[in-house]
């Protein structure tokens, strides 16, 4: 077993290797732009991957646990607007404890190993190719200088280095990823009322 695990290992690592150095050879084309726009780029390509791969990679297990917990959810949070402050409380610790917590940790964990698939490996995929071949001496190499770029400061300038700015320009794009969809969502019309049918779901609950 143990010598079927390390020859899929062995397959495993020359194919991240091929593949990284297929990718280098395509980015060469783009050196001209320079360190810090180009691993910028790089790290908006990550999130964009990370985006098409949120919408591709789903299960239908997944889809389930997430209707059924924004059903269990919704219906606790109706509860606790209830108008009897004590019956709403009441309510709302029957859900947790007939549904609302099993659905939480179930969707949870399908979403954690998911979440590994989409965003984990590909953000760290991309941290080792930059680690690799960004390093020091290839980046004075390319473009004259074992930097990205060199920060003024009182004392002695502060010098970033290739995966330091990586990690820079995923959080910065990040930011302005959430930005534009807040904004985005402003825009969307209000949801819909909830139906009638909920309260009598709530009276029954509380029984």
């Amino acid at each position: 077993m143990d010598a079927v695990l390390d020859t899929m290992w062995e397959y495993l690592a020359a194919g991240f290797i091929f593949l990284a150095n297929l990718f280098y050879s395509f980015l060469q084309n783009f050196h001209f732009l320079g360190p810090v726009v180009l691993i910028f780029l790089l790290a908006l390509g990550t999130i964009g991957l990370i985006k098409a791969l949120t919408r591709i990679i789903t299960t239908k297990r997944y889809t389930e646990l997430e209707e059924t917990f924004n059903y269990w959810k919704d219906l606790r949070d109706e509860a606790m607007r209830s108008d009897d402050h004590e019956k709403g409380k009441r309510m709302a610790r029957n859900i947790d404890k007939a549904e609302l917590n099993k659905a939480y940790y179930d969707y949870f964990f399908e979403g954690f190993m998911l979440g590994i698939a989409r965003k984990i490996i590909p953000i760290f995929f991309m941290f080792a190719f930059i680690n690799e071949y960004y390093r020091t001496e290839n980046l004075t190499a390319l473009f004259g200088q074992p930097f990205v770029m060199m920060v003024p400061s009182n004392g002695e300038p502060i010098l970033i280095g290739a995966v330091f700015w990586y990690i820079i320009s995923l959080f910065l794009g990040f930011v302005a990823w959430f930005a534009v969809e807040k904004i985005v969502a402003r825009q969307r019309p209000a949801k819909s009322a909830t139906p009638p049918s909920r309260q009598q779901q709530l009276e029954e609950t509380s029984c």
